[in-house]
């Protein structure tokens, strides 16, 4: 099922997209008459498989008796596909193509830092370059959603704590994330987190260790890649996690990018990131996350 947000005087909505349309998931239990469903994507999250059982049988319901409510998509006002992680967690340096082109070492462990749910956007948003930085970079990410409580879980068994899947760029201000050891300033300015424009769940998903990845700027593919290229793959991403915290349902893991990246070129040919650029990430099976980049107000 490919699962979406959208915003309505500032509330974020539940939307599921289908061949038709975006059905308004509110606005049709209740002409449907039915109650026992999820309407916000955080408790669709935490309910997992009855949660979306539950929505399936809306959808099966509400067509046999014409009661779908589409949403104008036109005028569509995207959310981030997860509104409300309690963590971000993110892995620098996880392909090796992307290691390689940054002259870095590959990590004998992931390598983590944090980001907060101020970095949250969703797709089509506007992003304020930030007047902080000459060096904002894109970066195509596979996110996991976590879909169960996680604790010292097997890499045999990590994926199936695994909700689903979503497109992200981990937006990164080169020249603060690089002022000190510590990544952290370089990946918390404001939208620096957009993902989507669907949380997809892991059945239709299948393998995400084998996901065609790309990025866009202006039109121009920068980076296109697959996930076969991680260093550490998504089940062992999810397990060492698990070692050290309690992954929560719909806890956002992003899991590393690509070569491709303007900090991998050589200095004389990097063009960062201005207003006016428009940038899509895509990745297989999960869509395509268009922003525009706009000059900070």
């Amino acid at each position: 099922m490919k699962l979406l947000t959208y915003e309505v005087q500032e509330l974020h909505k539940l939307g599921v997209q289908t061949d038709e349309g975006i059905i308004d998931i509110q606005a049709t239990a209740e002409k449907t008459r039915v109650s026992n469903v999820e309407t916000d994507i955080m408790a669709v999250i935490a309910g997992e498989e009855q949660a979306i059982n539950q929505l399936s049988n809306l959808l099966k319901q509400a067509e046999k008796a014409n009661t779908v409510v589409y949403v104008d998509s036109e005028n569509l006002v995207w959310g981030p596909c997860v509104t409300k992680p309690h963590k971000i967690i993110c892995v620098g340096l996880n392909y090796r193509k992307h290691a390689d082109e940054t002259n870095a070492p590959y990590p004998e462990f992931p390598i983590l830092f944090n980001k907060f749910d101020n970095t949250l956007a969703g797709h089509n948003s506007e992003i304020p370059v930030p007047k902080v930085t000459e060096k904002l970079d894109y970066e195509v990410e596979l996110g996991i959603v976590i879909g169960k409580k996680a604790k010292y879980v097997s890499e045999e068994k990590a994926l199936d704590y695994v909700f689903g899947y979503c497109t992200a760029n981990d937006l990164s201000a080169r020249d603060l994330q690089m002022r000190t050891p510590q990544w952290m300033l370089g990946k918390i300015g404001d939208k620096f987190s957009p993902i989507g424009p669907y949380l997809v769940t892991a059945d239709e998903v299948g393998n995400p260790n084998d996901l065609h990845l790309k990025t866009t700027v202006n039109g121009e593919v920068k980076q296109d890649s697959n996930t076969s290229d991680m260093i550490f793959n998504c089940a062992e991403i999810v397990s060492y996690l698990s070692q050290y915290l309690t992954l929560e349902p719909g806890d956002v893991i992003l899991t590393g990018t690509p070569e491709g990246v303007v900090l991998g070129l050589p200095e004389d040919q990097q063009v960062y990131i201005q207003p006016g650029d428009v940038i899509t990430c895509e990745i297989e099976k999960l869509g395509a996350l268009t922003n525009y980049f706009v000059e900070e107000k």
